[in-house]
């Protein structure tokens, strides 16, 4: 599929993005992001590898039409932590062990 990412033609294939993209570690997701395989990558990232380009040359918005028309799966944002139904969460300090003040309350 033809698709224009820095004001230059690609021509790009899921099959070609997978192989691409293998053996490449994540690096830390903080915006959007695409899930190609098992792993989620920053579209910024992925925009690198496949175009070989510096990511300040492109858009995360370019490369998200891209691989949204490809057929991956792509985040607007990171997903949150989990949050926790109970009560308050305990905190152990360095000194509870010594004979401190022992378990915090938050």
């Amino acid at each position: 599929m033809r698709c224009v990412i820095a004001r230059y033609p690609f021509d790009l294939t899921r099959t070609g993005v997978l192989a691409s993209m293998k053996g490449v570690r994540p690096e830390f997701v903080t915006g959007a992001s695409v899930t190609i395989g098992r792993r989620r990558y920053p579209v910024r990232q992925v925009g690198q590898v496949i175009t070989r380009q510096d990511p300040r040359d492109f858009t995360a918005g370019e490369v998200v039409r891209a691989m949204t028309r490809l057929g991956f799966t792509c985040h607007d944002r990171p997903e949150d932590a989990p949050v926790s139904a109970g009560g308050p969460t305990v905190l152990r300090t360095a000194s509870a062990p010594l004979g401190g003040t022992g378990p915090v309350a938050v």
